[in-house]
């Protein structure tokens, strides 16, 4: 296992669609490790492959440490989200934008399909945080950032705020 770097706002990766996952072996495992303790050092809620510069449809998330949503680590590899219901308007951070959160309009309910870690099927119905957080992680799989559901005016500003903030030499 190891902390892997986590690409920053700007790197064209984070841009890029990822790949659908078609074997579940050692190696991925070892990436899922490798995502998990990554994840766990920079103290977030979920992590999406590409945001570790792999290119594959794979996101983890642990809403342990919140008072709402399940408990645990939950792996989705070839996650999609299948119904989806209700609006909510909450405040977004994202670890390849360190320092920044803005309000995002998000679905408030999901109904998303996945494998889990050993290729098992599964579907979750998931609400308020959980439902969030799955809505970020599977955009990061489609190259969207967060920062892109913003207004053009608050998109602006976060570009000022950027150029005044970004992590040096990233």
């Amino acid at each position: 296992m190891a902390v892997r770097k986590i690409l920053i706002f700007g790197d064209p990766l984070l841009r890029d669609r990822a790949e659908e996952i078609r074997e579940i072996n050692g190696d991925l495992q070892a990436l899922i490790e490798d995502m998990v303790e990554t994840m766990r050092a920079a103290k977030g809620l979920g992590l999406a492959a590409n945001q570790v510069g792999v290119l594959k449809r794979l996101f983890i998330m642990d809403l342990s440490e919140k008072e709402e949503g399940p408990r645990g680590l939950l792996v989705f590899i070839n996650p999609e989200i299948v119904e989806a219901e209700e609006e909510l308007y909450e405040e977004e951070g994202c670890l390849s934008i360190p320092g920044y959160s803005a309000k995002v309009r998000r679905k408030a309910r999901v109904l998303v399909r996945a494998l889990d870690r050993e290729g098992n099927p599964f579907e979750l119905e998931l609400e308020g945080l959980a439902a969030r957080a799955v809505q970020h992680e599977l955009d990061h799989l489609d190259g969207i950032l967060y920062i892109d559901h913003l207004s053009p005016l608050k998109r602006k500003l976060f570009q000022r705020w950027w150029k005044k903030h970004r992590p040096r030499g990233k």
